[in-house]
């Protein structure tokens, strides 16, 4: 990670509804929008979820009350055996690969695979053995924030770094956990607060409907924007409604692309693509009149014009009382 360049992460999730054939899809739809990962949610349902586990308000709204959420995520999760395939693929393409372990023998699951980063989602962030076991793998993490203060978010940190990864390997992401979220929830200076823990770097996960905000957080410092997408917004399942389509996607990088080049260094000097312009902008001290040789220099016969080529007129108190030392035209520079 460079200190301008964006993480961008196209969370798949579980988008593809357990078909690996839309996995893949969305493995060459991510690559094509320019996104730097790809991230999949990998679970034994059956060890996420007990069976009196009710669904969250969303998941009714977009699934139904039919099923329980275990057997709602049993029908879209893909199996263990997938993830090195969607590693693979993603290799091929030129796309990094990721996924979110949900349980312990998850977290086995995709350790061999050599991801460049873990990813703890927020649902996690009090589960101790969880943390710890993720912690004494040593790799760089990204942990989302939703529905967790800021005490509980530090001894997530305190629990990762004494179980041996480093705060300086561990980036957080301000996340709201709503789907979509209202964007008076989003509370974007909140990475402030975070950004105080003095972890490796703040980002921000979107829920939100569009991109605005997205790019909003990169104004304010996010270095990993993680935003969810679908190949199509109207598919059955809990997280297409908050997600972006391809051509969103794609539009998202853009913007993202653009605003880290627009944000540039804190140093205030000016640039290359104006230095041309101080000349025609900037005024100079001039005459107002034709002046004559010994003559003295007042605010009768001298004015401020452009060009900004001569005597500054922020020099204009050391001027006013000279002597011209020779004539000068309407107009022209006055020189000293």
């Amino acid at each position: 990670m460079t200190d301008n360049h964006v993480i961008i992460i196209a969370e798949a999730g579980v988008n593809h509804n357990g078909d690996m054939a839309m996995a893949r899809r969305m493995v060459a739809e991510a690559r094509k929008a320019g996104a730097d990962y790809v991230k999949f949610q990998t679970a034994v349902p059956e060890l996420v979820i007990s069976a009196f586990a009710p669904k969250a308000e969303y998941q009714k709204e977009t699934t139904g009350s039919a099923q329980s959420q275990l057997e709602m995520c049993k029908a879209i999760h893909l199996p263990l055996s997938a993830y090195a395939e969607l590693k693979e693929l993603c290799d091929s393409e030129g796309i990094g690969f990721m996924s979110t372990p949900f349980d312990l023998v998850s977290v086995d699951c995709l350790a061999p695979l050599g991801m460049d980063y873990w990813k703890i989602p927020s649902g996690e962030i009090t589960n101790l053995p969880y943390l710890r076991k993720i912690g004494a793998l040593g790799g760089k993490i990204i942990m989302s924030t939703g529905m967790a203060t800021l005490d509980e978010v530090a001894a997530a940190v305190d629990v990762i770094e004494k179980a041996g990864t480093p705060r300086s390997s561990i980036y957080l992401l301000h996340c709201t956990t709503q789907y979509p979220a209202p964007l008076a929830s989003v509370n974007l200076r909140a990475m402030d607060a975070l950004a105080a823990l003095g972890c490796a770097g703040v980002g921000y996960s979107d829920h939100t409907v569009g991109t605005g905000v997205a790019v909003a957080a990169v104004g304010r410092g996010a270095c990993i924007v993680e935003k969810h997408f679908t190949l199509d917004r109207t598919l059955p399942g809990p997280d297409h409604r908050a997600s972006l389509e391809p051509d969103e996607l794609a539009e998202l990088v853009r913007a993202i692309r653009d605003t880290e080049l627009a944000l540039g260094s804190p140093e205030k000097t000016a640039c290359d693509a104006e230095r041309p312009n101080i000349e025609v902008a900037r005024k100079s001290i001039v005459a107002m009149r034709d002046i004559k040789a010994g003559e003295i220099l007042s605010d009768e016969n001298i004015t401020v014009k452009r060009p900004g080529n001569g005597i500054s007129p922020m020099l204009w108190d050391s001027v006013i009382g000279q002597v011209a030392p020779r004539d000068f035209g309407t107009d022209e520079l006055i020189e000293l």
